[in-house]
């Protein structure tokens, strides 16, 4: 355990980072889980729906920081090519 108050202080503000970034990234899986469910059982309506609320939470956790530009850019451009088959 840290002793030097700003050490104690960084611990804390890296938790609260942790918890911000985890709420973030499960998020954005659980709406890419329910897009790839509407794909496989042939939803497209649905589907498309929720690949526009995938993008959403995908850009949400790139602009809090939760996930790198490029991951998030690579994970919505999985999400259309298989909106597109």
């Amino acid at each position: 355990m840290a002793n030097i108050k700003s050490a104690i202080k960084r611990i804390k503000v890296a938790e609260r980072n942790t918890l911000t970034n985890k709420r973030a990234k499960t998020k954005a899986k659980n709406v890419i889980k329910k897009f790839q469910q509407a794909i496989v059982s042939g939803e497209t309506e649905k589907a498309g729906e929720l690949a526009i609320v995938s993008q959403k939470a995908i850009d949400k956790a790139w602009k809090k920081g939760a996930l790198h530009k490029n991951t998030a850019s690579r994970r919505k451009s999985t999400l259309m090519k298989k909106l597109a088959n």
